[in-house]
């Protein structure tokens, strides 16, 4: 099997880029007063609203829906949703308050609608949100089987966002564990299985590869609670384009992960059967390290103490992204 990297898989993270710049370029009105925009083009957009910001966020769960369709099981997808969205909010300090929900579905399904109100029941409960609304489309001209996504909205005091404009060379960098695949670089997951001959039903450690695909993307609330109690110079959700996500932040300093965390058996599957290279799961998938908290060395103690999380690298002078020496932005 030829190797494969997340761009023959069918997604071009630098192409997809380039289709956000020429909408970008071209959608510029911006409000004036109450409710114009104090940050924007992050992972979450602030608007003022006096004496706070109201933050808002959108994502959905991507091709992790195939896998559900595969194993015909629907009843954690939907706390997929709520995670993207709700790590959004918390990587730039805010708290999430509420979101509402899209769905276009080929035909509508009442066990599957069921089986996601579940999972957006749970994901709701460990945010502590409230699902408002939202809207359910009938579209069999457009779309085949059905797409799930959110938009989320949370409160942060305008003085409190956290944009990593404060990280500096010196600073810690630690990294919360992820709970697997979690909601990105599933299309590359896929093909793997796919051209290797497998299915989403054989073993794989105790389960199946399916299950494994499938678990829930975990919710970081804990780090509210870290940022309160920690002076905190930047926070990353790592999603779509793995451990790149951290030049949101700041993209003049290096990030080095020079003892990164060990990544669960489903990384190194895929790794293997795909013959993807290192640097290329790296800027894929998570591998394991689900969020982190750059932050001072002073700070590091109190911040462990309230979560999982583990020193697993550092801010240095200069600029890129590094997994030990392997430089990811290339």
């Amino acid at each position: 099997m030829p190797k494969l990297d997340y761009a023959k898989a069918g997604v071009d993270i630098k192409e997809e880029e380039k289709a956000i710049k020429s909408l970008a370029n071209v959608v510029k009105y911006v409000r004036k007063g109450f409710g114009k925009p104090i940050l924007t083009s992050h992972y979450a957009g602030v608007i003022d609203c006096g004496d706070f910001g109201i933050a808002i966020t959108t994502d959905g769960v991507g091709s992790k829906i195939l896998v559900a369709e595969a194993m015909n099981k629907f009843d954690t997808i939907g706390i997929d949703c709520v995670a993207m969205n709700v790590n959004d909010l918390i990587a730039i300090g805010a708290e999430p308050l509420a979101m509402v929900d899209y769905i276009a579905i080929e035909k509508p399904d009442e066990r599957i609608m069921a089986e996601i109100a579940k999972g957006l029941e749970e994901g709701c409960r460990i945010a502590n949100i409230t699902l408002l609304g939202g809207e359910t489309a009938t579209l069999p001209g457009i779309i085949k089987g059905f797409d799930l996504a959110g938009t989320a909205i949370g409160v942060v005091e305008k003085d409190k966002i956290i944009t990593g404009e404060r990280v500096a060379p010196g600073d810690v960098i630690v990294a919360i564990p992820s709970s697997g695949i979690h909601s990105n670089g599933l299309t590359l997951a896929r093909k793997v299985v796919e051209m290797a001959g497998m299915s989403y039903h054989d073993e794989f450690d105790g389960k199946t590869i399916g299950e494994e695909l499938l678990t829930p993307t975990r919710i970081y609330m804990e780090v509210l609670e870290i940022i309160k109690s920690c002076d905190i110079h930047g926070l990353a959700h790592i999603t779509g384009s793995g451990l790149l996500k951290l030049k949101r932040l700041r993209d003049d300093v290096r990030y080095v992960i020079d003892r990164p965390l060990k990544p669960q058996k489903i990384f190194r599957l895929i790794q293997d059967l795909g013959e993807v290279d290192e640097d290329e799961m790296y800027r894929t998938f998570n591998m394991g390290m689900g969020f982190m908290i750059i932050l001072p060395e002073s700070e590091v103690e109190k911040a462990v103490k309230l979560c999982d999380g583990t020193i697993v690298g550092h801010v240095d002078k200069g600029k890129g992204v590094y997994i030990r020496d392997l430089r990811l932005d290339k």
